[in-house]
C-alpha cells in the first residue's frame, strides 16, 4: 500500500510541478506566414471594434515608409510605432487564466518589442523582432518574417497574465489575428486526469482494505 500510495504521490508531483517550477512564458513556435492565413480562428482580428487595444493604430492602409499589413493578414490590422503611436496595449484581464497566445507578426524588425505585464504593469517577459527571427530585417514578404508566432504560458503566469505591451522605436510593429487560448493544452489535461484517477483509485484501496474496527 505504502508503496502504491508513494506512485500516487509522485504522479500528483508531475501534474503540479508544470505549475509551480519554472514558471515562465516562452516562445512556443515561430511558423512562416502563409496567404492566405491559415492558423487558428482569431480571437481579434480589427475587422469589428475593438477596445480591448489601445494605442498604436488599427488600419487597412498601408502607408510607405510607415506601415505594411502583415503578409496573409486581410482587412484590418493594428500597427505600433513612433507616426502611429507607441506603445500599443491588449487588455487581456476578462481572460481569466491564458494558456498561450498566438498572432501574426508582421514583416518582423528587431526594434519591435512585445511585452507581457501582470495587473500591475510588472514585465513577465519580454522579446524582440531579433528572438523570432535573425535578421530581423522587415521584409515585407517572406513569409520567415511574416511569421504566426505563438508564445506559451506556464506556472503562476497562467493566471497573472494580464496585458501584453507592443512598443517599436521605429515604424513599425504590424500585427494581426492574436488568438488567446484560455483551455489546457491536451497534455496537460491528460497530467491533471491522471492524477486525480490515481488519487481516487487510492483512497478506494485504502478503504476497501482497511482493519475492521473492534467496539
Amino acid at each position: 500500500m505504502r508503496s502504491f500510495l508513494k506512485i500516487v504521490a509522485a504522479a500528483v508531483a508531475a501534474v503540479a510541478i508544470p505549475a509551480s517550477a519554472n514558471a515562465a512564458i516562452l516562445l512556443g513556435s515561430v511558423t512562416p506566414g502563409t496567404n492566405p492565413y491559415s492558423g487558428p480562428t482569431p480571437t481579434y482580428d480589427f475587422e469589428t471594434a475593438t477596445p480591448q487595444a489601445t494605442g498604436g493604430l488599427i488600419t487597412n492602409t498601408s502607408v510607405s515608409g510607415v506601415s505594411a499589413q502583415p503578409f496573409g493578414s486581410s482587412g484590418f490590422f493594428w500597427t505600433v510605432g513612433p507616426s502611429d503611436g507607441t506603445p500599443g496595449i491588449l487588455d487581456l484581464t476578462s481572460f481569466g487564466d491564458i494558456f498561450n497566445v498566438s498572432f501574426l507578426w508582421g514583416s518582423v524588425d528587431a526594434y519591435n518589442t512585445i511585452e507581457f505585464l501582470d495587473a500591475a504593469n510588472n514585465v513577465l517577459a519580454s522579446f524582440n523582432g531579433s528572438n523570432i527571427f535573425n535578421p530581423a530585417n522587415g521584409n515585407q514578404t517572406d513569409p520567415n518574417l511574416n511569421p504566426l508566432v505563438r508564445f506559451n504560458v506556464t506556472g503562476g503566469e497562467v493566471t497573472s497574465l494580464a496585458r501584453l505591451r507592443l512598443s517599436s522605436t521605429s515604424n513599425a510593429f504590424e500585427t494581426d489575428n492574436f488568438t488567446i487560448n484560455a483551455v489546457p493544452e491536451p497534455a496537460t489535461w491528460a497530467l491533471m486526469l491522471l492524477g486525480f484517477g490515481l488519487v481516487g483509485f487510492g483512497m478506494r484501496r485504502r478503504h476497501k482494505f482497511a482493519p475492521p474496527a473492534f467496539a
